[in-house]
């Protein structure tokens, strides 16, 4: 997967109860000393997320039903069998005898009413696990319901595993199944997929997160029916589908959100080699009765009908149509030729219809980053972020592409572009100018952070013609940047450069490199509705997967080799000559990378 940058060429002269979806995450067991007011009412979803002779892991959702909380909050259980926490993570846990007891982090000391947060940990059982019966919040016993939700996995003296869910208790529903809503993630689980679960549970420390999740990648027409694809292919989608209605159907809540990305389209990734596809710039008719047609049969199937499917539609592909096209510096020959044949927005804008049209579907479109179509302007060779808006708002009235089949956009697909960026903006003054005017980072850049960009490019969307309940995903599975290089301080230089870099958190030589960057992290945790206007952080990339290989390897995938993936390369145009930042010794674009995923969980930023 690869996401690119137009770098501008201008002088710089001049002047809930969401249970499977967590929260922030903080590793150790410390006392708080927060003071909180009462909470009068709660509900609690208990949700054991998977279990093995001898440890467990767990999820524990807790709703405000009562009044705001601020202050701080605290939850407490008791465990009946001897079951102690030995890692827990969206909170700081203590364990005294059976008694557990989780404060708020230090940064999530307020519950609004009707807001939920999700606590979870490994822990350790002997003889029996049974799941506790009475939570209390700030002293108050949660009586709204107590959901519990058992997942379980044995392992016989043989190589043979066996998994079967139960659902010990269910106690409330919201019926599954019933009309659209205007935040999908709300209210409900999001899909783990199995086969990267196993892939990050067999890491050392990969567990910490195995049980988050990813959303599962179409790459290849083969991959509908199942590939060889180490992390998403091999189940296929009806059987990533027959999964996902499996852990709807052990949810209390009977809600689940399943997340896919439809990524095929003619001439695939214009811009670059890493993960060109299998479909040459012509064969538009392929695309249409061999993919999206498939795709959409599979998905249509009324035994999915109680599942909240969300595709991704087509990442990397109508910007390109902005960025990379003549006369601009940072045209490529492909990419004219997509805007020629105009086959981008003729397939984008069929899967949008073709998919939009199943009831239960909620479409959400790719626009990009901050680091690639951050660049507002008057003067069309410089503007990426108003024209992008122009080239996705496109596709309406086409192929059935309506409006009312757009429910929302993606940012930061598969890229490295941190939330915010805590110690600096791009109006700061150095030597009495903007930064945003003379520092190389920044090269003239609106934005430093993909929440500004995200919600900026939501409001320009609407004015384009996109209803105005739309929503933004943005894709926090690589941008935490945290680690021992990650400043803590608004830096006291004098220069603009200096200043800039000495302050960001995004450690990247240039904010275009896209990929398998060198340093990056995990970002936020998967999580619903965390700001006005953003539907959920999500992890569309799966950790762990390749951007691309770091040399040439031969393969049958239609992949080819990008120096943007080699660890030597000095860069070019569309990333201002500056080197690759690349790791070294990188697989094939979705191939699963050892090395990544360990640097990934290190510099996690919440930290793990």
């Amino acid at each position: 997967m690869s996401l690119r940058t137009f770098v501008r060429s201008r002088k710089l002269t001049g002047a809930l109860a969401v249970t499977s979806v967590a929260a922030l995450s903080v590793a150790g067991v410390v006392a708080s000393t927060a003071t909180a007011n009462a909470a009068p009412g709660c509900r609690v979803a208990y949700q054991i997320t998977n279990q093995w002779q001898g440890g467990f892991g767990a999820n524990v959702t807790v709703t405000n039903l009562g009044d705001a909380i601020s202050g701080g909050w605290t939850l407490e259980w008791d465990f009946a069998a001897g079951q102690t926490v030995q890692q827990g993570w969206s909170g700081t846990f203590s364990q005294s005898g059976s008694r557990v007891t989780v404060r708020n982090p230090s940064w999530a000391g307020n519950l609004g009413t009707g807001a939920s947060v999700t606590p979870g940990f490994n822990g350790s059982w002997n003889g029996s696990n049974p799941v506790p019966t009475s939570f209390r919040l700030n002293g108050t016993v949660c009586t709204g319901s107590v959901d519990t939700t058992t997942t379980t996995t044995s392992t016989t003296t043989s190589t043979t595993t066996s998994t079967t869910t139960s659902t010990t208790t269910t106690t409330t529903s919201n019926n599954p199944g019933g009309p659209k809503v205007d935040n999908p993630y709300v209210g409900a689980g999001v899909y783990v997929n199995p086969q990267w679960s196993r892939l990050a549970a067999a890491e050392s420390g990969g567990s910490r997160i195995a049980n988050q999740p990813t959303a599962v990648w179409l790459d290849r027409i083969s991959a509908i029916a199942g590939n060889s694809s180490p992390t998403t292919g091999s189940m296929g989608l009806a059987a990533h589908l027959d999964e996902a209605e499996k852990q709807r159907a052990a949810r209390s809540d009977g809600q689940l959100v399943f997340q896919f990305v439809v990524y095929n389209l003619p001439g695939r990734d214009c811009a670059a080699l890493a993960s060109n596809g299998e479909l040459g710039a012509t064969e538009i008719g392929r695309y249409k009765t061999e993919y999206i047609d498939k795709i959409a049969s599979i998905v249509s199937d009324s035994k999915y009908s109680k599942l909240r499917i969300v595709p991704i539609i087509e990442i990397d592909s109508l910007p390109n149509l902005v960025t990379n096209v003549s006369p601009r510096a940072t045209a490529v020959a492909n990419c004219d030729t997509m805007k020629a044949n105009g086959n981008y927005v003729e397939g984008v804008s069929y899967a949008v219809g073709k998919l939009g049209a199943i009831s239960n579907v909620y479409n959400y479109l790719d626009s990009g980053h901050h680091g690639w179509i951050g660049w507002g302007d008057t003067v069309p060779e410089y503007d990426n972020f108003y024209a992008s808006a122009k080239m996705m708002a496109s596709i309406l009235g086409k192929n059935g592409a309506t409006k009312d089949k757009v429910h929302g956009f993606a940012t930061n697909t598969a890229n490295y572009s941190a939330l915010e960026e805590p110690y600096w903006t791009v109006d700061d003054l150095v030597g009495g100018r903007p930064v945003k005017e003379n520092a190389k980072w920044v090269d003239w850049n609106d934005f430093n952070g993909e929440l500004g960009f995200a919600t900026a490019m939501r409001a320009e969307l609407v004015k384009q013609g996109f209803d105005s309940s739309i929503g933004m995903l943005i894709d926090t599975s690589r941008n935490g940047w945290g680690g021992p290089n990650r400043p803590t301080a608004k830096s006291t230089a004098t220069t603009a450069d200096a200043y800039v870099n000495e302050s960001r958190i995004d450690r990247r030589y240039q904010k275009g490199n896209w990929c398998n960057q060198s340093g990056a992290g995990l970002g936020e945790r998967p999580k619903a509705a965390p700001k006005t206007g953003i539907d959920a952080y999500v992890w569309i990339k799966p950790p762990g997967e390749s951007d691309g290989a770091a040399s040439e390897i031969p393969n049958d995938e239609g992949k080819g080799f990008d120096r943007m993936c080699d660890p030597t390369y000095g860069g070019n145009i569309r990333n201002g000559n500056n080197p690759s930042g690349a790791l070294a010794n990188a697989p094939l674009s979705g191939h699963w990378f050892s090395a990544q995923f360990q640097e990934l969980m290190r510099n996690a930023y919440p930290a793990l």
